[in-house]
């Protein structure tokens, strides 16, 4: 006789065994039985929940509406070493442009690829622009809601006949007083459908009792985002015997709800976690405040692993590397497999001209099973820096080897020319930066060394051209305004060379060799 299994418990096996789709299918069929049962209703809600779940913590980005018309900054022009828009200089501790390479809003480059490090905090709209999204596009973020609603459209995927859960026509006051299905049905709503009005009436119906009160005063002092909350005091009246206000985690989700509206002033009174408050001061433009909020978590909270990252994450924004990297040291005596930590300790070390112990952090991540193109790239480096000669090619060909695209392999190319000017095979750095510009033709950093190789073969138009190119398309770079300022002053162009020479020193203030260009020609101009 053969015994089946029971069909629920089958769902939830597969749920636990992060089989979504297969759970979700199972309780689907429930339902055509039973429209009725609760139990698979909520476990096909959380089941789609995860499908499309993004932590609201480690995903954050801004886009450009948020970065250039932010109202909730507190100061436009603040004091150095206080905002992430202006970030430490050298003087602070941070490295310099000539020891670590630059994004354009001015931190540097970081061990390990997040949302928002390569973009920042642009300062004009042409910057914001420019500014590509991640490493690996050039799309900027147009809208940090973007996001949402992309993910939202898959709802309409989930039945053949239409969404799921028709939440027009679900009542709210309703299932805000069943706790089993309340918290299933918010994130449901929050992370799969996406809205978040819906989201805060649910959770207004909640808490009712103290939130009737609040509404009044949300209605006259937030922007047109809000309005919804007075429409909402119909269901508060209708739940008032059912609020409790005692349980935090309706607290946390309704400030997630107001950040994602970003209204930031309002979210700071329910974001009853570290995590998602400190969200808000960063975006407040506040880090100082943030820095001290977390320590005060890791007074509750010691050595909680994501209060640490997250300190040495704005250390690391606000350029102060010597504090980044004593943090995720911290991070790495709690949890020593954390990949962000070591990648960035790592990154930190090549930059420090420690390439051997840098190779020691990369391979502890090879060990680890962290096996893609940018840490055999990186693990290429360590080993030609360190004079570990047998094992750089080698590197660089698994690196090729693993290439996803296009910009990949034009930085694996770009780093084999850069060992090949370390070897002196000039022939050879040619034509790895040429077969670099092949596969990413913005490549800023390939044209500023093919303009040095091309003067050095007394090409100087092509050199003149090259070094115009990398300066159009990397601004916040240095050395190509430096070295047109340096060819255009031997060609005699001295009105050209003082340009560029003065855009090298914006973009590096603390260059000498800029500063004694500049005093150069001003002496001549003076005699003239």
């Amino acid at each position: 006789m053969e015994v089946t299994m029971d069909p629920l418990f089958l769902a939830w096996s597969y749920f636990r065994r992060r089989k979504l789709q297969q759970c979700s299918d199972i309780c689907s069929k429930i339902l055509q039985d039973n429209p009725y049962d609760q139990a698979a209703w909520s476990l096909k809600t959380r089941a789609l929940t995860e499908m499309v779940y993004i932590d609201e913590v480690e995903v954050d980005q801004e886009g450009i509406a948020e970065m250039m018309l932010d109202e909730s900054s507190i100061a436009q022009v603040a004091r150095p070493g206080t905002s992430l828009r202006l970030p430490g200089t050298s003087q602070g501790g941070g490295p310099t442009p000539a020891v670590r390479p630059m994004t354009q809003s001015g931190r540097p480059i970081t061990g390990f690829v997040r949302p928002s490090t390569q973009s920042g905090r642009p300062g004009t709209m042409e910057q914001a622009i420019k500014t590509p999204r991640t490493a690996s596009t050039a799309r900027p973020v147009t809208s940090a809601s973007g996001r949402f609603i992309r993910l939202g459209t898959a709802s309409m995927l989930t039945n053949p006949d239409g969404p799921f859960i028709n939440l027009s026509r679900l009542n709210l006051a309703k299932y805000s007083q069943k706790p089993n299905l309340s918290r299933t049905l918010f994130e449901f709503i929050f992370h799969h459908e996406n809205d978040v009005k819906n989201v805060s009436v649910a959770l207004i119906c909640y808490k009712a009792n103290w939130f009737a009160l609040h509404c009044k005063i949300v209605y006259y002092s937030c922007n047109t985002n809000f309005i919804f909350l007075v429409q909402a005091l119909d269901l508060a009246a209708q739940a008032t015997e059912h609020a409790q206000f005692k349980d935090w985690w309706w607290k946390v989700q309704l400030g997630k709800c107001y950040y994602r509206q970003v209204t930031l002033k309002h979210s700071q009174c329910f974001s009853s976690t570290f995590l998602t408050f400190n969200q808000v001061y960063q975006r407040l433009d506040q880090p100082i405040t943030a820095l001290n909020l977390f320590k005060q978590g890791l007074d509750h909270f010691p050595g909680e692993v994501t209060l640490l990252t997250g300190i040495a994450r704005i250390h690391e924004e606000m350029n102060n590397i010597s504090s980044a990297t004593e943090y995720y040291k911290d991070v790495l005596k709690q949890d020593n497999t954390h990949v962000e930590a070591i990648a960035c300790i790592g990154s930190n070390h090549f930059y420090t001209d420690q390439p051997e112990i840098a190779l020691r952090f990369y391979r502890r991540l090879l060990q680890m099973g962290v096996y893609n193109c940018q840490l055999y790239n990186n693990l290429g480096l360590c080993c030609f820096y360190a004079q570990q000669y047998d094992m750089t090619l080698s590197s660089f060909e698994r690196a090729m080897a693993l290439v996803a695209n296009d910009e990949e392999q034009a930085d694996v190319w770009y780093n084999i020319g850069q060992v090949a000017v370390g070897i002196g095979d000039l022939t050879l750095a040619y034509q790895c930066f040429k077969l670099a510009l092949a596969f990413n033709n913005d490549h800023a950093e390939a044209y500023n060394n093919l303009a040095v190789l091309e003067l050095r073969k007394g090409r100087i138009e092509q050199s003149k051209a090259f070094l115009q190119t990398a300066e159009s398309l990397a601004p916040h770079m240095y050395e190509p305004h430096f070295n047109l300022s340096i060819l255009s002053e031997k060609i005699g162009d001295l009105q050209s060379s003082y340009t560029a020479a003065q855009k090298s020193e914006d973009a590096f203030p603390e260059h000498v060799d800029t500063q004694q260009l500049l005093k150069q020609l001003r002496q001549h101009f003076a005699v003239l």
